[in-house]
Parts: C-alpha cells; structure tokens; sequence
C-alpha cells in the first residue's frame, strides 16, 4: 500500500497484490462489475479502473457506477507520506448520504483500513436495501 499527499489530495493505492483482497472485504464485485479497485481518494472516494483501464473516482456510499467520474492516475504520481494519516481513513458516522453533516465534528472518526471495509460494505448494503423499499413502494 503506497499512501500520502499528492498536491491537496490524501491518497491510498493498493498494490496489485493487495487489489484482490481489498476488492473482497469491499464487497466490491456486488456492486461494481466489471472495474478494479484501485485506491481511495481523499478518504471519502474509491479510485476504480475499466476494463480498458481508464481510471474514474466514485464516493464509498453510494457504490453505484453511475457515480464514476474520470480521475487521471498517472504512471509516474509521487505520494509524500504522512505520519499522520498512516493506516487511518477518515469517516463519517452517518454517511453523507443518510443526512451526516461533514462539518459537524462529532460526526467525524478515523478508523483502519479492515474496519474502513467493514463500515463501506455495511453502509452500502443498508443503501441498497433502502433503495430497493423505495423503488417497491
């Protein structure tokens, strides 16, 4: 895993061999097919790649491809560490989509990566099936 600041954006890249495993805790092939996890950006955003292997960043939740947009990765990005941020991601209690504020401070925690995937697939789920209520109604 390479992480750090790329101009003003915190980024995480997996490597490839991490890809998989990260790709499984997400429950990433349930909701996005045909793309590969490739990253977070800014905490709040997956960086996914096509097939062809252009490269598109989308929010955690809601994990929908219509939420991709282009985000160039290039070959030659240089990340500078941050002791701070290390292993941590940022996250929302109540995600911004069930309503969370992101100015609210109380709403804010740093949690690990196993536990980032935990929360992701959990709170996707709950979107999803929400989703689905609303559309049977």
């Amino acid at each position: 895993m390479n992480e750090g600041w790329n101009h003003h954006e915190y980024l995480v890249l997996f490597s490839q061999a991490e890809c998989s495993g990260a790709m499984e805790k997400y429950k990433f092939a349930q909701y996005m097919p045909g793309y590969t996890l490739v990253g977070l950006r800014g905490w709040d955003e997956f960086i996914v790649a096509n097939a062809a292997g252009s490269t598109y960043s989308l929010p955690t939740v809601p994990l929908e491809a219509k939420g991709v947009e282009p985000f160039d990765l290039t070959d030659s990005l240089v990340l500078e560490p941050d002791a701070r941020f290390a292993g941590k991601i940022k996250w929302y209690l109540k995600p911004l989509i069930f309503g969370g504020d992101p100015e609210d401070k109380s709403n804010l925690t740093w949690v690990t990566h196993d536990q980032h995937a935990e929360l992701v697939a959990w709170w996707n789920n709950q979107y999803k099936t929400l989703k689905a209520q609303t559309t049977n109604a």
